[in-house]
């Protein structure tokens, strides 16, 4: 068993490199706090603990360019200091920043917090390995902070209208991709000291970017259809515009029923894109589901019957109930990293129709049991 602390385990990549961990076998993530960089004591025990830290924690932004840059180089010396006092060598997992070799504040903090650490490595003969990232989009960043990705589908989703400042092109990776890096970074540890660039997985123009999530905002968002997912980039782009939609206020929506002397029509589901449509009947009181996806997209459509569907996102407490009821035909579509169920809280059978954008497949379904 690999036990792996991660500095920044609430941030952004923080929860996410956590949450896969957590799925997998082989690693125990060793709780951390913000405040540990605050008190020797707590941090030193932190550090005894862990054959690995991924050291995320770090400041992005702040109106004081040597605030920023002195925070994070301080952040490294706390953590290097608690190594020697301890006489701990863990694997350190640096995640450096394609801007290290600019002269910016973050720049700079970055490739000092490198030299630390290889210092530090190489005078207690340790493993370090420092990765280059280029920029990190994906589900739950923070607007104004984390990425324009996050900024914009916040906009979209909230009644703003995003305006592209710069133009430039976009090296980028999601975070899916870049946590399976890291996770291969700190199950088969390379010796010594190492420094990788990670790859991106699309480059993309500004407006390009902003075009992709207007339409989904468009197709989407005010009118419920799915929209054409050409490759991997557009799903997972996809499914992070879909996190920032406030699903509380969204959900349930509601079906437009036809209806005429022979009774009732309702359209499902439009979309342009394929997957899988199936039906379920459920006896009253029995609960479906409970489980998660991270990277399907899928549709419960209540036809008859009365429903009570819950959603709870990975890692937090608030639950989210959706009523729905036949009479009304609505859905509710699942977010990625939302346990969820459907309960039949009526008298008589439920009919629920599902869609889901991929075939189930049993090597691969990305299908995670959890308790809402």
């Amino acid at each position: 068993m690999i036990q792996v602390g991660i500095t920044g385990q609430n941030g952004f990549i923080g929860t996410h490199l956590s949450n896969y961990l957590g799925l997998k076998r082989g690693f125990s993530v060793i709780p951390f706090k913000k405040s540990f960089f605050e008190d020797d004591q707590e941090l030193d025990q932190f550090v005894e603990h862990c054959d690995v830290i991924v050291h995320l924690a770090a400041l992005n932004r702040h109106p004081d360019p040597e605030i920023l840059y002195e925070s994070n180089v301080k952040l490294v010396r706390k953590i290097t200091d608690s190594c020697e006092r301890t006489s701990s060598v863990p694997h350190i997992i640096f995640s450096s920043s394609i801007q290290e070799g600019k002269e910016n504040a973050y720049g700079k903090s970055k490739r000092e917090g490198r030299e630390l650490f290889q210092k530090w490595a190489l005078k207690n003969n340790a493993r370090f390995t420092s990765l280059l990232i280029p920029n990190v989009f994906g589900p739950f960043g923070k607007p104004f902070y984390n990425s324009v990705v996050a900024t914009f589908c916040y906009q979209l989703t909230h009644g703003a209208i995003p305006q592209v400042e710069v133009n430039g092109k976009l090296n980028m990776i999601y975070v899916g991709d870049l946590i399976s890096e890291l996770a291969g970074y700190i199950q088969i540890p390379r010796s010594g000291i190492n420094n990788y660039p990670i790859p991106c997985t699309a480059t993309v123009q500004v407006s390009e970017l902003l075009a992709l999530l207007g339409r989904y905002k468009e197709l989407y968002f005010d009118e419920g259809k799915i929209p054409l997912l050409n490759n991997a980039f557009e799903l997972n782009l996809f499914n992070t515009f879909r996190s920032y939609i406030p699903i509380k206020d969204y959900f349930p929506a509601s079906y437009f029923v036809h209806t005429d002397n022979r009774g009732a029509f309702v359209e499902l589901i439009k979309l342009e894109t394929g997957g899988q449509v199936s039906f379920s009947t459920t006896h009253p009181q029995i609960i479906r589901g409970n489980h998660f996806h991270t990277r399907k997209i899928e549709r419960f459509s209540v036809i008859s019957g009365r429903a009570q569907i819950q959603l709870r996102r990975i890692g937090t407490s608030e639950v989210y109930d959706f009523f729905l009821d036949g009479e009304s035909p609505s859905y509710v579509d699942m977010p990625i990293w939302y346990t969820h169920n459907i309960k039949n809280i009526g008298d008589s059978d439920l009919l629920t129709v599902f869609w889901i954008n991929e075939f189930y497949n049993p090597d691969d379904p990305d299908t995670y049991f959890e308790t809402v």
